[in-house]
């Protein structure tokens, strides 16, 4: 039987999946009734962006299910971190059409790359890239997936969510600064969206499931919500 910890660390995780997954079905849609190309590249992120937190709420699911962990427990991280490239390269590509067009697709490729990159040490290489992968009391608690500080993957996590911080948090800042009336209260809304989701992803990859995580997932959950509505026409 799962404990409270437990079902915070799973409902949690559900919120994030749920209200990336709404306010990005809500972007296509949008986005095809408005023909606005840039809310349904959106849209597309925040799916991603929401499955990064599936391997918790697929371990929740199996619990609750067969009173067992997911196993091979190396699956979890599969799930969790499998959509980093995919959510970065669309991401990059977003505030590269936003903020430097020019540089769009150098920027987009370099990131691909890197993407792949991360991908590959993530499934030929899992063993070194999680220092913890495993639930405290199982069967009770869900897996804690913690990076091994040293691994490539994590390196590779810390350069995507510092160049998300910069690039797009930054960017969006300063265009807003730049901006006047309804369009700097969309770059203030997208720059709300970026730094929500760093700050939640980076604490969530660090802090073992507790109450914390409850709030720092209910704060992230809100990400999706801003880049819609800075976004929506």
């Amino acid at each position: 039987m799962l404990s409270p910890i437990g079902w915070l660390d799973g409902l949690s995780a559900a919120l994030i999946v749920i209200s990336a997954s709404f306010f990005g079905l809500l972007s296509f849609y949008k986005s095809r009734k408005v023909e606005a190309k840039l809310l349904g590249i959106a849209g597309l992120m925040m799916v991603f962006v929401g499955l990064l937190w599936l391997g918790p709420l697929t371990d929740f699911l199996v619990v609750l299910i067969t009173g067992n962990n997911i196993y091979p427990k190396e699956i979890y991280g599969y799930l969790s971190y499998m959509w980093v490239a995919p959510a970065i390269i669309v991401g990059m590509y977003l505030g590269g059409e936003l903020i430097f067009p020019k540089l769009k697709r150098h920027i987009v490729i370099g990131f691909a790359i890197l993407g792949v990159i991360f991908e590959l040490f993530l499934f030929i290489d899992t063993a070194n890239t999680f220092e913890k992968l495993a639930a405290a009391h199982p069967g009770k608690d869900l897996i804690d997936a913690q990076f091994n500080r040293a691994s490539p993957t994590f390196i590779l996590i810390a350069i995507f969510l510092l160049s998300a911080l910069g690039f797009d948090g930054i960017g969006f800042l300063i265009k807003a600064i730049q901006s006047t009336g309804e369009l700097r209260k969309k770059f203030l809304l997208l720059f709300t969206s970026t730094i929500v989701f760093v700050i939640a992803g980076a604490l969530d990859s660090i802090i073992p499931p507790g109450l914390a995580i409850g709030f720092i997932r209910a704060v992230g959950a809100t990400s999706a919500l801003w880049m819609y509505l800075g976004l929506k026409t």
